[in-house]
């Protein structure tokens, strides 16, 4: 893996959706220093800069202008050009691997020296999980219109967007769906030659073996943020604080894979080894350090589905996805069977908390690639891995003391207030917040 290669890609990627973004927030009034007003309402239509905006774009557009209002135009500009990078390197992972129900593939083509995506080719021949005929045959109109328009762009965009919400499905996560105001940005001229996305699907820039590996998304992520991460840092030179949106940018960084294995064979792996000492897992653990003496105080596991790993500080998951290699060879040699496997891991062992909701979206997507990988009808499950993007939690003293007297004293413990309270600052402190508790 390239890793000159894809800091290149992914850095130059954010600039061009960035730019991309605020254009397309400008297209619709919206820019860092003001919101235009409609020109010409209606009902059922809305007029900005001379462009058309139907009920579900007017919703788009209100629901971005609330999160600008709250968030900071600057900050939501980033954050939309993010999930679009996100989304794309999701798209381009799961056609690789042959994932994208269908097996159509949305960015590139099969067909060799074809620089238009399948998707394209084969739209009017796509499933997207629509909800009955009315809705199937109004996609196929809409199809039919730009082709006869010969509106590549907006073709394009259409059936990505379709793609995104048939994905939701599976990945709710990654894909939100209704009323997602990152659609209205949808960012224009991807298929251009000089655009980002020909870039990601070029194979001589980025081989199509790398995108075969989950870690890869990993590496993109920590990759994209390395130049705000510089400006986080040198700001703070100058003395300029981190401020709390800036955290993620500052503190997140790719575990290499060695210090990953080693952490996970001799915490993990060595739980195992001391309840199964005739375990064969030890076979694949180049990283295991073999007790000194023989050890007797140790927790006792009777089944692999007791075993509960938390990563406090996740980021994308790397420990976590590991972790999950180790397990699923634990439930094989237990005897469980291997379409079984990979919801057990992500229902009952393995847990991450995050900070970082771009990070956290990435961890769970990592863990669904790798069950998926494993067992082809995984997607069919319907399991969500068990990630946990914090979010502020403010209580009022009476509604804890309200709480505290329906459920007794006994169980809902004075000392609770406290390490309560400690979460209104939970997407600051993170995995730092130490509750100042004894007993529940």
């Amino acid at each position: 893996m390239n890793k000159s290669a894809l800091k290149s890609f992914a850095v130059n990627a954010r600039n061009e959706l960035l730019e991309k973004v605020q254009q397309k927030a400008f297209e619709i009034g919206i820019t860092e220093d003001k919101i235009k007003k409609a020109q010409i309402q209606s009902s059922d239509t809305l007029y900005i800069n001379g462009k058309a905006l139907d009920i579900e774009q007017i919703k788009q557009r209100d629901k971005l202008i609330t999160k600008i209002n709250q968030k900071g135009y600057l900050q939501v500009m980033e954050e939309v050009a993010y999930t679009w990078f996100n989304r794309f390197c999701a798209l381009r992972f799961m056609e690789i691997n042959n994932y994208l129900p269908g097996g159509i593939r949305a960015l590139s083509s099969t067909l060799p020296g074809s620089i238009e995506p399948d998707i394209m080719r084969e739209a009017l021949n796509l499933e997207f999980n629509f909800a009955g005929e009315k809705e199937k045959n109004l996609y196929r109109e809409k199809v039919i219109e730009l082709k006869d328009m010969n509106d590549q762009n907006g073709l394009f965009k259409y059936l990505i967007i379709n793609q995104c919400h048939s994905l939701h499905i599976i990945l709710p996560f990654l894909f939100e769906k209704i009323e997602d105001f990152a659609e209205i940005l949808f960012p224009d001229n991807l298929l251009q030659e000089t655009s980002f996305l020909r870039t990601m699907v070029n194979p001589d820039i980025i081989p199509e073996e790398d995108w075969q590996v989950v870690e890869i998304i990993g590496w993109l992520y920590q990759y994209y943020i390395a130049e705000k991460k510089d400006q986080v840092f040198a700001n703070l030179k100058k003395n300029i604080k981190i401020s709390k949106e800036n955290i993620p940018a500052a503190t997140q960084l790719f575990t290499p894979h060695w210090i990953v294995r080693y952490l996970v064979e001799n915490s993990l792996g060595r739980l195992w080894m001391l309840n199964h000492p005739e375990s064969k897992l030890i076979e694949q653990m180049d990283y295991y350090i073999k007790p000194e003496q023989e050890e007797s105080d140790f927790l006792r596991i009777k089944s692999p589905e007791e075993i509960k790993i938390c990563d406090p500080a996740c980021g994308s998951g790397h420990m976590l996805v590991y972790a999950f290699d180790l397990l699923y060879a634990i439930y094989e040699e237990t005897g469980y069977q291997p379409r079984d496997i990979p919801a057990k891991i992500l229902t009952h062992n393995l847990f991450g908390i995050e900070i970082d909701k771009r990070a956290g979206e990435l961890a769970a997507f990592a863990l669904v690639m790798k069950a998926r990988q494993k067992y082809r009808r995984f997607f069919e499950k319907a399991v969500q891995p068990n990630i946990c993007v914090l979010e502020n939690i403010r209580f009022e003293t009476d509604e804890l003391k309200n709480y505290q007297n329906e459920v007794g004293n006994d169980l809902f413990t004075a000392s609770l207030f406290p390490a309560l309270n400690l979460f209104e600052e939970a997407d600051n402190f993170g995995s730092l917040i130490n509750p100042v508790i004894t007993s529940v």
